[in-house]
């Protein structure tokens, strides 16, 4: 989840961007209610929420979700209400000042609960294995022997998950998802 940061977003939906952030807290709590509840009257500064439900409901105690970037959040209150943070891409020694930051802020806050920690990373894998790291907005383009160190190197500064975007690639998106499985997957394939 998102407060957003497209100017052009904001009218579209009629919202002050301003408001944002607390826009952001509020929905949260009516999604949250409306997730614990059914058929409950509730009510928002957006309105009123009557004589409908959330259908399904989660099977699980609530359906987890992650905050993208700060969206207007602390810290202290991203690591208490979400399931884990999404960050950008830093270089590696940048990311693990903003890792341990999470994870001290997730300690305070939570005690020993475990949050992820996730990155965005987008990346055009070249055909030639062995291309070095061209950066590339938010990114590399790059063999897959080097994504495979890169995403040694995020793991060890703590990174949990990378959400990869094949937006700016050059080849084939199935391709390349295919060279990922057969090639990349298999050195971080976890053990039971």
């Amino acid at each position: 989840m998102a407060s957003g940061d497209r100017p052009v977003e904001f009218p579209a939906f009629g919202v002050d961007p301003e408001q944002r952030g607390s826009l952001f807290r509020e929905y949260l709590k009516v999604f949250r209610e409306v997730q614990l509840s059914s058929f409950v009257p509730i009510t928002w500064s957006g309105g009123t929420l009557e004589g409908a439900d959330l259908i399904p409901k989660p099977t699980t105690a609530e359906i987890p979700f992650f905050v993208t970037g700060h969206s207007r959040q602390t810290l202290e209150w991203i690591s208490r209400y979400s399931r884990g943070w999404i960050s950008y891409p830093r270089p590696p020694k940048a990311q693990q000042v903003v890792v341990d930051s999470w994870r001290t802020a997730v300690r305070d806050e939570c005690g020993e609960l475990f949050k992820l920690f996730t990155q965005s990373l987008y990346l055009d894998l070249t055909d030639n294995p062995q291309t070095p790291p061209r950066p590339i907005h938010l990114g590399y383009q790059l063999g897959r022997h080097h994504l495979i160190a890169q995403l040694h190197i995020l793991q060890e500064v703590g990174v949990n998950h990378v959400i990869i975007n094949l937006k700016y690639g050059q080849r084939p998106a199935g391709e390349v998802i295919e060279e990922i499985g057969q090639f990349v997957l298999p050195d971080f394939a976890m053990s039971t």
